[in-house]
């Protein structure tokens, strides 16, 4: 999964400036952190939605993405 994240949809985000980490998968949750763009964008729940349905097609698994938005360190202050 974690390189399915890395080389599949990580590149398709990176287009619109945002970038994706994988952080774990556990009993169907997997969690992702957004970080650039995606850590501010305003319908980042649809991006997750395709995220699984991504998933569901490639992969054949079903999976809940739980996201974690991470902001740049000059705004975590």
């Amino acid at each position: 999964m974690e390189k399915y994240i890395n080389e599949v949809l990580a590149p398709k985000l990176q287009g619109d400036g945002g970038w994706v980490e994988f952080v774990s998968l556990n009993e169907g949750e997997l969690t992702l952190r957004f970080r650039g763009e995606c850590s501010k964008c305003l319908i980042l729940h649809r991006c997750t939605e395709w995220i699984e349905q991504e998933i569901k097609r490639d992969l054949k698994k079903n999976v809940k993405v739980v996201a974690i938005r991470k902001r740049p360190y000059f705004q975590d202050v």
